[in-house]
Order: C-alpha cells, then sequence, then structure tokens
C-alpha cells in the first residue's frame, strides 16, 4: 500500500515527532516538581538517556509513549498498515533498546521506572502520586505505572 501523502510531506510530519519533552512527560515532571522532588532531565551519561533522573533517590524513570515502546495490550499500541516488516522491527528495536538500558541501569544499582502514557491520560494525578512515593520510600525496580488501557482507541482524549 502506498503511503497517502508524498515524501516532503511525510518528512515533514515525521520531523515533528519529538524525542523529549512531550506532554506526558512534562505532566510527570511538573507533578514531581510539585511533590518537592527534584530531579535532571535526559542525562546521557546514563543508558538509555532517562526522561527524569533524581540522583538523591538513585532513581531513574521513563515516560514511555504506549505507541512508540509498544505497552502491550494497550489500545494505544495499534500498529499501521503500511509498510508492516518496517513497523514490526522498528517496535522490536525500540522495546529491545529500552529493555537493554533498564537492565543497564539496574546493574548500576539505579532504581527504574516506567510511566505509560495511558496511565497519564487517564488518571495522572494517582499516577503521579504513586511514583513520587516509589521514588520517596526507595521500591524495587524495575516498575510500571500504567495498566493497559483496553477498548476502541479515541483521539478525543489528549493529554
Amino acid at each position: 500500500m502506498a503511503d497517502v501523502v508524498d515524501a516532503a510531506t511525510r518528512s515533514r510530519m515525521m520531523a515533528g515527532i519529538r524525542g523529549g519533552h512531550t506532554k506526558p512527560e512534562l505532566v510527570v515532571r511538573r507533578g514531581l516538581h510539585a511533590e518537592g522532588l527534584r530531579y535532571r532531565l535526559h542525562d546521557r551519561a546514563l543508558p538509555g538517556r532517562p526522561d527524569i533522573v533524581l540522583p538523591r533517590h538513585r532513581a531513574a524513570v521513563f515516560v514511555h509513549g504506549c505507541f512508540w515502546h509498544r505497552h502491550a495490550s494497550c489500545r494505544f499500541a495499534s500498529s499501521p498498515a503500511t509498510r508492516p516488516d518496517f513497523w514490526r522491527d522498528k517496535f522490536a528495536a525500540n522495546v529491545a533498546r529500552d529493555e537493554k538500558a533498564a537492565m543497564l541501569l539496574a546493574e548500576a544499582d539505579w532504581r527504574v521506572a516506567v510511566v505509560w502514557e495511558c496511565a497519564l491520560r487517564r488518571a495522572p494525578g494517582e499516577t503521579v502520586r504513586a511514583l513520587a512515593e516509589w521514588v520517596r520510600n526507595g521500591g524495587p525496580g524495575p516498575v510500571e505505572f500504567g495498566e493497559p488501557e483496553q477498548g476502541v482507541r479515541r483521539d478525543s482524549n489528549p493529554i
């Protein structure tokens, strides 16, 4: 199946997809700051360049979009119909990279948390409070915040 837009338009659309400072990430950052927690952003010295790093608590937080990071059984983790082989390989590489980063951080005695986009859509305050509690109490990692969102996807509920 051919792309529905020309190459220049597709390139411009893909360039608009941000790797950092996304809306879900900003929700988590604002919430953690409101909870009195201070952090660093995108520490290049750590494996996987975590979105949020809390050095005092030795915690690294990844804020994952359900689509790009393949949140299992989540309605937001749909797959494009065009170029299925490309997307399967791309998503598999993303998941493998996420797993490797979490493993390397754990080996370096960092606690790792993953906050899923769907959790922030459904209950942002509750999710951030649970994350803040995990950070403060020194809970073990890795831990995930967010049950897969079931049902039909509706784009009318943006973050």
